[in-house]
């Protein structure tokens, strides 16, 4: 089982008609050959799932990948004095991770964003 680099960026929504390359996400997960995200790897490698969140203008921010006792996927980050930052992602148990393909997360201030899969690596 080997981790995948996927690399996320802001899709074209109201406030970035282009979409944006410098708003995203960097997330290390096992894939399955289809492309979902491989639970079972994630049980094994748990530690090594990370997320990084750039977002122009604001400092990086470095998690987790967590899967929740709802079977949702969700990213967790330690933020001191914030007990509720995980962004979940929608129907990420669902969702094909393959360059081309979309995603939406639920960010930390509530908004829900789409995001183009940009590459797998």
């Amino acid at each position: 089982m080997s981790l995948k680099t996927i690399r996320l960026e802001l899709a074209r929504d109201q406030d970035f008609p282009n979409g944006s390359p410098d708003r995203g996400y960097i997330l290390k997960a096992p894939l399955t050959p289809e492309g979902h995200i491989d639970a079972e790897g994630w049980r094994q490698a748990r530690k090594d799932c990370t997320v990084t969140r750039f977002w122009q203008g604001e400092d990086d921010q470095t998690g987790h990948l967590r899967h929740t006792r709802g079977g949702k996927w969700a990213f967790h980050y330690d933020i001191e004095g914030d007990p509720d930052d995980d962004e979940v992602g929608f129907k990420f148990e669902s969702h094909i991770f393959n360059k081309g393909e979309y995603v939406s997360i639920r960010e930390q201030d509530g908004e829900l964003r789409t995001f183009r899969v940009v590459s797998v690596r």
